[in-house]
């Protein structure tokens, strides 16, 4: 099997060939033509001292809200900066 190192974005005109796996920890899994998102809920997401909020957490991450099925997306890698909609709205701050 081959691998290589890269940074950058990932174009495929053909789609994926294979598996495409993430850290351990939620990440991303690309396989068979669909992403899997992490997913929690709503009051994981407003705890300051939850994983989704101290593990990995960075400007742009998504999350899947399962509490009410929307996704939400953080605006900065702090524990307490806040999730958004991914319309922009209903912002959580973590505390």
């Amino acid at each position: 099997m081959a691998s290589t190192t890269f940074s950058g974005p990932v174009t495929s005109t053909n789609g994926f060939v294979g598996a495409v796996t993430g850290n351990t920890t939620g990440g991303i899994d690309a396989s068979a033509g669909y992403v899997i998102l992490y997913s929690t809920t709503a009051a994981a997401i407003a705890d300051i001292d939850d994983a989704v909020n101290t593990s990995d957490k960075q400007a742009g991450t998504i999350v899947f809200d399962t509490t009410n099925s929307k996704l939400k997306i953080a605006t900065g890698d702090a524990a307490a900066d806040t999730w958004v909609d991914a319309d922009g709205s209903n912002a959580v701050t973590p505390s």
